[in-house]
């Protein structure tokens, strides 16, 4: 799977999502954050499709005020 199909490195990722790379990487260790997958021994890869589900489940709808 590239780039192209939808599989990101973790600065892309990160840029995706609006965060650093450094914070995709501790929320790894935490066990936090979108899924990702190895590629090989220290390349990590996260699937765009992953990264939409994981944003989607954080989207809060506004508050409505009178």
């Amino acid at each position: 799977m590239t780039e192209d199909e939808g599989a990101l490195n973790s600065k892309k990722a990160a840029k995706y999502v609006g965060v650093g790379k450094d914070v995709l990487r501790l929320w790894r260790s935490q066990g936090k954050g979108p899924s990702y997958f190895k590629a090989g021994a220290k390349l990590i890869r996260y699937r765009r499709a992953d990264l939409d589900k994981w944003i989607e489940a954080r989207l809060h709808a506004p508050r409505v005020t009178d």
